[in-house]
């Protein structure tokens, strides 16, 4: 029997099937409210997985990443709050097609746009994984550095912010993960006398507070923030089989471009709805009505960034190289399990892989079918106090930190990443390059010192075994051609000003 086969096969056990369905619906329900997002949900659920079997505990995770994409789209339609950096672009045309009296409308078009974006990038998620993994099984660990340095500048040039504040945060998250045991020498490093650092910082303290707690203090501080919320209607919900049709090379195209972007390590959903609402709206025979209650817009920006999540599943299983931040705390519980992403995964795990990739299949349509006939009451719980939530999130981050292993220490650091997060976030320093460079540098770290061994401490082959430069050369690339574009734009505006003041 196919593997494929026999994951979707699997998946029908009650138990996996109640996994699912518990993971999409708890992340549309944490994704439609403001200021909760996915990544603060999956790694508050981190603790719990730690005591289940690997396979339910990614089915369940991957089931919640899933729906926390998706349910962001129900609070940027209604109440012109996106739910995650990804749903930003719905607010734009979701919100007024809402405000004209067509609620419905607005939320069946971006709900079918997801689970066809996400399908989609299913398609490409079973035919490109294997065959990129049989190609990483060729890298060496020269190969392999370079990729880390080119994924943690790639990241650092796409996020939010700044090209120097992406990098100095990635460069951070990799300060942080130095504490502890030296992996050549076997001497404790950067530990400061303080004996709870001699086996570094555990990752699901650290991932808890950035994340979950630094969101916390945020949200803290807006008390009573709401939109005005429009009523949640459900006529015109299911979209027809002709709005299908005239609709599809947008969703094929959005979703194509989502999937993409995903591929590529660190850009993340966000980029991938950009890109495709600004290439949908230069198609459009209509662009003026974007940004005004466009049916297009919507489905671009929802099909996009539904299908990032997919596409950042490649990298993960092909590479062990997170396409997102959630992808990297997937690997953290893949890693809590003791199971190593990359190459090496259809061989050593075939069976989590492909369950993994069937699970995001029907996840994808349980968030379809879970949204579309529970929107209305999903919709209610947006007006939720904070006051009453967020005290109940604070109880169950301290009870995640403290079960890893029963001591206070890792609630303190979880508590101090937490203050940290908020700070970055203050300061606009974008806490994706953090928490990648916080997993990925003993990556970085272990196949460089490899290398080094099996060369007498020869560094050359970075930069003359093929794949390696190539990596190395676009890493450089990114650092050079952001701000040189920067430049010009600035001088050609700069220009244009003169010439404007020259002529009046």
């Amino acid at each position: 029997m196919l593997p494929e086969l026999s994951a979707f096969i699997t998946l029908f056990d009650p138990w996996v099937l109640c996994l699912i369905l518990m993971g999409v619906t708890s992340g549309v329900v944490v994704g439609a409210i403001p200021g909760l997002t996915g990544a603060m949900l999956i790694s508050l659920m981190l603790p719990v997985t730690f005591f289940m079997q690997p396979y339910d505990a990614i089915v369940l995770l991957v089931s919640m990443y899933v729906g926390g994409t998706s349910g962001g789209l129900v609070t940027a339609t209604l109440l012109r709050m996106p739910g995650s950096p990804s749903n930003i672009l719905t607010t734009f045309d979701g919100y007024p097609l809402a405000k004209s009296g067509r609620p419905g409308r607005a939320l069946g078009l971006g709900i079918t746009a997801s689970c066809v974006g996400g399908l989609i990038a299913a398609v490409v998620l079973f035919t490109v994984t294997k065959p990129l993994s049989i190609l990483a099984t060729l890298f060496g660990p020269f190969e392999y550095f370079s990729l880390v340095i080119m994924a943690m500048v790639l990241i650092a040039s796409v996020s939010q912010g700044s090209l120097v504040k992406g990098l100095i945060a990635g460069f951070l998250g990799m300060l942080i993960s130095m504490p502890g045991v030296d992996p050549s020498t076997g001497m404790t490093r950067l530990t400061f006398d303080v004996w709870r650092l001699d086996g570094g910082l555990k990752l699901l303290p650290v991932l808890v507070g950035v994340f979950a707690v630094g969101q916390i203090i945020s949200d803290s501080l807006r008390f009573g923030e709401r939109g005005q919320v429009t009523e949640a209607k459900t006529e015109g919900i299911l979209m027809s089989f002709s709005d299908l049709k005239k609709s599809a090379g947008n969703m094929l195209r959005s979703s194509l471009i989502g999937t993409w972007v995903g591929i590529l390590p660190g850009i993340g959903a966000s980029i991938g709805s950009i890109l495709a609402y600004t290439t949908q709206k230069n198609l459009s025979k209509e662009p003026e009505k974007f940004g005004h209650g466009s049916e297009e817009g919507i489905i671009a920006s929802e099909a996009a960034n539904n299908a990032t999540v997919g596409g950042a599943l490649i990298p993960l299983i092909a590479m062990g190289i997170p396409g997102s931040v959630v992808d990297a705390i997937l690997i953290a519980a893949l890693m809590m399990h003791s199971i190593s992403p990359g190459p090496t995964l259809f061989v050593t795990n075939g069976d989590l892989v492909y369950g993994m990739m069937a699970a995001y299949v029907v996840a994808t349509i349980a968030m379809w079918v879970i949204l579309t006939f529970s929107v209305r009451w999903i919709a209610r719980i947006m007006t939720l106090p904070m006051t009453f939530l967020l005290p109940v999130v604070v109880v169950f981050c301290m009870l995640g930190a403290f079960a890893l292993s029963n001591v206070m220490f890792d609630v303190w650091v979880m508590l101090g990443f937490g203050i940290l997060g908020f700070l970055m976030d203050r300061g606009k320093f974008p806490l994706g390059p953090f928490v990648i460079g916080f997993i990925l540098a003993p990556i970085a770290e272990s196949k460089l010192r490899t290398g080094l061994m099996m060369t007498a401490g020869d560094p050359s082959p970075v930069l003359t075994r093929p794949f390696s430069a190539a990596f190395i050369v676009v890493a450089i690339l990114l650092l050079i051609v952001p701000p040189l574009l920067a430049w010009r734009r600035a001088r050609k505006s700069v220009e244009l000003g003169d010439f404007d003041a020259g002529g009046d």
